[in-house]
């Protein structure tokens, strides 16, 4: 539990009201009981501060008049927020353990605040740094490296030679460092190209559920520090992903394409291969990208979804488009 001054000067943000309120939790606007802290980053809920039994809110200076309950102003609401939620809800230190159902090779170097939860597989020259936990039913290939404080959630396929930065986050079934799709057509049948380089990912590295990241064919796949990743997504090999970076879900990145820092990509967004991606770009969700983008900015494609009977139509308009070009373009040449 903590005062409203404590959590403002967290945050720093200014407190409006009384700064000796206790707080103990974090709640919707809408479900807030005496106690909890809400938060308002988005006017559609205006109505929700107006009416919430929060004992404080945080919201941003604009929408301070909106609000009866005490407050903590600050510039970025949401940000606020989860600094506060974090605080508020510590995350609970796993004991330094090797559970008797792992399994670790003697060439293994784990130190020993680390955690082997049950049934992990830690192979040949793997290193473990300290404050690493690695969950339940984990493998990790031969001659990886983890760093300190990294948290491999379950489940979690970590193969040969990646390595992988300090703080990193990564939830289950995600695999790390299996072979990109390299196929080389020879007559009449594929031949498999050896993925022979690796996976290097940096500190403070997200990785969402079911997310795979591919070994590169000769160069290493990389994705630098601070990059945040949801669930379901698919980096090809030799790809870099930039510091900073966020990649919702079901998006993917095809191999040898290389996306800046700062950049926002959305749900289902699909890039294609060897491409380049400038810094503070964002893609919308659903977009397509089959060229480079050179500069900073929002990028969209694709159709939102319209009522069957009006998708058809436009569907027979478009196919009419190649013969209405040709007919104005031959109008064109008779004036």
């Amino acid at each position: 539990m903590h005062t409203l001054e404590k959590l403002a000067h967290h945050v720093d943000g200014r407190v409006i009201g009384d700064a000796q309120c206790l707080i103990d939790s974090v709640a919707t606007l809408a479900n807030a009981r005496t106690g909890q802290i809400g938060f308002l980053s988005n006017k559609t809920y205006i109505n929700q501060v107006r009416a919430t039994q929060a004992s404080a809110v945080i919201l941003e200076e604009e929408y301070a008049r909106y609000c009866s309950a005490n407050a903590i102003v600050v510039k970025n609401a949401y940000a606020a927020y989860a600094k506060i939620a974090d605080l508020l809800n510590p995350a609970v230190r796993m004991p330094a353990e090797r559970h008797g159902t792992a399994v670790i090779a003697a060439t293994a170097q784990v130190k020993a605040t680390a955690t082997i939860g049950p049934y992990a597989v830690i192979e040949a020259g793997v290193v473990i740094e300290d404050g690493v936990v690695i969950g339940p039913h984990c493998i990790i290939g031969r001659n990886c490296f983890i760093g300190e404080d990294s948290n491999l959630v379950a489940n979690v396929t970590i193969c040969h030679s990646t390595r992988i930065g300090k703080r990193a986050l990564i939830h289950p079934s995600v695999v790390i460092g299996a072979d990109g799709f390299g196929q080389a057509y020879d007559a009449d049948h594929w031949i498999k190209v050896p993925q022979l380089g690796n996976v290097v990912i940096g500190d403070d590295v997200e990785i969402g559920a079911g997310t795979t990241i591919d070994r590169g064919s000769i160069d290493d796949t990389v994705i630098e520090d601070g990059v945040k990743m949801d669930n379901l997504i698919q980096i090809g090999h030799n790809a870099r992903i930039g510091a900073h970076t966020v990649i919702a879900a079901l998006a993917g990145v095809a191999g040898s394409t290389q996306i800046g820092k700062h950049c926002l990509i959305g749900g289902c967004a699909g890039i294609a291969g060897h491409l380049k991606v400038a810094d503070g770009v964002t893609i919308t969700g659903m977009s397509f990208i089959a060229k480079d983008i050179e500069h900073a900015g929002s990028y969209s494609s694709g159709m939102p979804a319209e009522e069957s009977q009006h998708w058809h139509r436009l569907y027979v308009r478009f196919k009419q488009l190649d013969e209405l070009a040709r007919r104005i373009k031959a109008l064109e040449k008779k004036e």
